[in-house]
C-alpha cells in the first residue's frame, strides 16, 4: 500500500468528483466518459497509459472520505481518498499480474498525486475568482 499526505487549500473534494476531468491532472489516465454527476456504483469507461480500456468507479462518496476503483486487464487499483479539511490523505493498493510487474514505477504516485492534485485545485479556484 502507498500513502501519503498534503495540506490542500480549497475544495479538493470538487475536484475529485469531476471524473471526467481527473486526466487533466492524472497523467495515468488518458480518458474518462461516464456522467457528469458521480455516484456510488456508477461506471465510467477508463482507458489509461498505453491504451488499455477499463472502468472506473467511485464506491464511496463522503464530504471526508472519496473512494475509487479503477481496474484495466491485469491492474486493479483500490484508492482511498481522506479529506480533514484542508489535510488530505491519499492511499491504494494494487492487485493483478500486471501491477506486480508495475509496481516499482508506483512508488512515491501517491504523493504525486496529492501535488497534482493540489496544483488543479489551485488552478480552478484562480479561474472562479477572475
Amino acid at each position: 500500500m502507498e500513502q501519503a499526505t498534503l495540506h490542500i487549500e480549497g475544495p479538493a473534494a470538487d475536484v475529485l468528483l469531476d471524473a471526467n476531468a481527473l486526466p487533466s491532472w492524472n497523467e495515468a489516465f488518458l480518458s474518462i466518459d461516464g456522467p457528469a454527476t458521480p455516484a456510488v456504483g456508477q461506471r465510467y469507461q477508463l482507458r489509461v497509459r498505453p491504451g488499455l480500456t477499463g472502468w472506473l468507479e467511485y464506491t464511496a462518496i463522503s464530504p471526508t472520505r472519496i473512494d475509487i476503483t479503477w481496474q484495466v486487464p491485469g491492474f486493479r487499483e483500490v484508492g482511498v481518498w481522506e479529506i480533514d479539511q484542508s489535510r488530505v490523505t491519499h492511499s491504494f493498493e494494487h492487485t493483478g499480474p500486471l501491477a506486480a510487474v508495475l509496481r516499482p514505477a508506483y512508488r512515491g504516485i501517491a504523493a504525486v498525486r496529492l501535488q497534482r492534485l493540489s496544483v488543479e485545485v489551485g488552478a480552478r479556484l484562480a479561474v472562479s475568482a477572475q
